[in-house]
């Protein structure tokens, strides 16, 4: 092994020193050289976030939601605007928040690209007699919009809560307090809050908000004169029907409070659009029931009923009133006399039109989850059947019921109860309907029709011209 003399030791100690003194100051140095870049990389993004900002509160009327390079989820937007808006849906059992991202191609209609959805329990009318502890799930809710959408976007946001229901029911001035924090707590958020960001919906918008919906899902919307579907909707208190007449004669014959006047797009749709209040599916049960809403029976007597099994005797609930139910024996088929007294409730109640004869119809809520539960559809991804599949599934059931009471004693009533309501609104046996709770996996509620009617008055309000 060569020996190294005096001097190559002493050079070598020096090269050592040497790369340490380098690594002294190079570290430091880099150090600063990186933050200097991530500094002048947040003030660039800073720079382009306020110009984003800027362009969504200062854009022309053809671009006023403003645009972005990239959405959220990712992928390429150039050229096309992007805009969000937020809905609360105030219902009885609970208040839910969807937030919609929406891309606008330029001189095209929108289309939804991202929905994000929260539920909160119990609804805002549990809180009618504490009405503080209500600010607490909006504000959660609120912090979802938060997450979900970019800042830049804030304050160009609407932000909206409609109550249905369990707000309807509850006394004028207990609602009006509760509607007053949502509105105090919204006012403090950044969003864009308008003095009609809070109210109580009626029927007759529940259900043009919920064609809305259907027909912006499935691209009705996007053409002029296009053809555009029905919806059916069966809630609990209440059900609508919605549709676009193309018949003079259905404007005609229609009773006052039946047609609304609808602008969407700069152009006016005059809808077919009614609310039936009581005529929702567990309203009808109890007046099937022969109860009336909101009271106990007289002396707590037992409801009894030819829609029941004749061997069923037990409780059920309603609008926090418990009743006493059972059966009665039957001197005829269970179905013939179940539908018989149906007749009865809905008699003169509900309005024919011919026309539905000949519109595509979407069915949601209880029409759905009664046409899953007995098979009709598929339970997850929905179906189509044809009206007289409601009937014979409600004959098969009673039939069955005669005999072996089951898990679900009121199979019987509510789907005679459904085949003979279709029957009343026009629809013949063999008319197909579309059963769906989502399309594009986008829910098919109220909401979204609602936010977006509510984005397009906001611009026409900008932009009176258009």
């Amino acid at each position: 092994m060569p020996q190294h003399g005096p001097w190559q030791t002493r050079m070598r100690k020096i090269s050592n020193h040497g790369s340490l003194r380098v690594a002294k100051v190079a570290y430091p140095l880099g150090l600063c050289v990186g933050v200097f870049i991530y500094v002048a990389y947040i003030k660039w993004h800073r720079a382009t976030a306020t110009q984003a900002f800027f362009s969504i509160t200062r854009a022309a009327p053809g671009a006023r939601w403003g645009q972005q390079a990239h959405s959220p989820l990712g992928t390429a937007a150039d050229g096309h605007e992007v805009f969000y808006g937020i809905m609360f849906d105030a219902g009885s059992t609970g208040t839910r928040v969807h937030v919609f991202q929406f891309t606008r191609p330029p001189r095209e209609t929108p289309t939804l690209t991202h929905e994000t959805f929260k539920a909160l329990k119990p609804g805002l009318s549990a809180y009618a007699d504490d009405v503080e502890k209500s600010a607490q799930g909006i504000r959660e809710l609120l912090d979802v919009a938060k997450q979900d959408i970019p800042f830049d976007f804030w304050k160009a946001t609407p932000l909206v809560l409609k109550a249905t229901a369990g707000l309807r029911l509850l006394p004028g001035e207990k609602a009006q307090k509760l509607l007053q924090k949502v509105k105090e707590v919204f006012k403090a958020s950044p969003f864009l809050v308008g003095d009609d960001c809070v109210s109580i919906m009626n029927g007759t918008d529940e259900g043009v908000s919920a064609w809305i919906t259907i027909n912006f899902l499935t691209g009705s919307l996007k053409t002029p004169g296009g053809s555009s579907v029905g919806m059916l909707d069966l809630g609990g208190g209440s059900t609508q029907i919605a549709f676009l007449p193309r018949v003079e004669g259905t404007l005609q014959a229609s009773p006052p409070g039946y047609l609304t006047a609808l602008r969407m797009f700069n152009r006016t749709y005059k809808l077919y659009s009614y609310s039936y209040l009581g005529l929702g599916l567990m309203s009808a049960r109890l007046a099937i029931l022969g109860g009336v809403e909101g009271q106990p029976a007289k002396d707590g007597k037992e409801l009894v009923s030819p829609c029941l099994s004749p061997s069923f005797k037990g409780e059920w609930e309603h609008a926090e009133v418990t009743y006493r139910v059972s059966g009665q024996k039957a001197a005829a088929s269970l179905h013939e006399l179940c539908a018989a007294r149906v007749s009865e409730v809905l008699q003169n109640r509900v309005h024919r039109t011919e026309e539905v004869k000949h519109v595509d119809f979407y069915a949601f809520s209880y029409y759905y989850d009664l046409a899953a539960g007995v098979g009709l559809i598929d339970a997850e991804k929905g179906g189509s059947l044809v009206v007289g599949d409601f009937e014979i599934a409600a004959k098969y059931v009673c039939r069955t019921l005669e005999t072996q009471p089951q898990s679900s004693p009121f199979s019987c009533m509510d789907l005679t109860y459904v085949s003979l309501l279709l029957q009343e609104f026009g629809f013949p046996r063999s008319k197909v309907l579309k059963l769906t709770r989502k399309i594009d996996n986008v829910e098919t509620s109220w909401a979204l029709g609602a936010i977006f009617h509510y984005i397009d008055s906001l611009n026409r309000q900008k932009s009176p011209a258009s």
